[in-house]
């Protein structure tokens, strides 16, 4: 089977899995075919992993896009763990920017996240000409269950940009992926009773919805440039708008349908009620067409 045939049959696989156990189905196929590891890595979006710089003792998050061999470059020291001697690293221009772009969506991540972890990583295309590079803008929030029956869960973010200078202006293209999982569990305060004769005394009924998935979508934008600074400023303001437009669809796509369905089976008012209802507004129309 050709490499192409293998990376795609993998990748139709994964569509099919189910999206909590990403981490694990992914380990699974690599240790399956090892030679395809990188393409596969490349493909395959990943729950995010929090990291610890050890040299500023700030978090960072670990993807395919600070990834070199098995080490992840930090955003805040440019150093990898475990040490690389030739790791990848950006152009002195790059990182500067760098610098001043993680800060800025430090902020951005407090002001919309209030807690979780953000990662800006850059680097300057193999084909790029002056004025072109590239980056990844990732978030991370989780929420841990802290109690029984209390909901958890995690939200990740990767915001993959391209940048072209077109003299006092630059074209941006941006990719943005969303992964959503969501736990919650419920203990009903209604106790069920159980026949004798399988048991005896009462039980509380539990229950649990495990919500996850991903979206991924495609925007292309012109913004004028006044300095090196308005990169930052113009992708912040790409990403917030995505980001915004993506978690209104995740609740109109996710909690919308899900709440559909639940309805369509087991509806919450009266039936008969209902009919009764629509045939006034039946007969009401029937008037007014009059």
């Amino acid at each position: 089977m050709a490499d192409a045939d293998i990376i795609d049959s993998m990748l139709d696989l994964m569509r099919r899995l189910p999206p909590p156990r990403t981490e694990e189905n992914v380990a699974a196929l690599v240790s399956i075919c090892p030679d395809e590891a990188d393409d596969l890595l490349q493909s395959v979006d990943q729950p995010l992993q929090v990291k610890v710089d050890q040299a500023t003792g700030r978090e960072y998050l670990a993807c395919d896009y600070n990834r070199d061999g098995e080490s992840y470059r930090s955003p805040w020291s440019n150093e990898y763990d475990p040490p690389l001697d030739d790791g990848a690293v950006p152009s002195t221009k790059m990182r500067k920017l760098e610098i001043q772009a993680n800060e800025a969506f430090d902020t951005y991540r407090e002001l919309y996240y209030e807690g979780g972890v953000s990662s800006v990583y850059l680097w300057d295309p193999e084909d790029a000409s002056g004025g072109t590079f590239a980056g990844v803008v990732v978030l991370k929030k989780s929420l841990s269950q802290t109690a029984p029956y209390e909901p958890s869960g995690s939200w990740d973010s990767i915001h993959v940009f391209e940048t072209v200078e077109r003299g006092r202006q630059a074209h941006y293209k941006l990719t943005s992926t969303v992964m959503l999982h969501l736990i919650t569990r419920r203990s009903s305060d209604n106790e069920v009773k159980v026949p004798p004769a399988k048991k005896e005394g009462n039980v509380k009924r539990d229950g649990e919805l495990n919500l996850s998935g991903s979206m991924t979508r495609q925007t292309e934008q012109d913004f004028p440039l006044h300095d090196a600074g308005s990169h930052i400023s113009n992708i912040g303001r790409m990403i917030e708008e995505m980001e915004i437009k993506m978690r209104n669809l995740l609740q109109e796509v996710y909690f919308g349908k899900t709440r559909d369905i639940v309805y369509d089976l087991r509806s919450v008012d009266d039936l008969e009620k209902a009919r009764r209802q629509k045939e006034l507004q039946k007969e009401l129309v029937g008037f007014i067409k009059r």
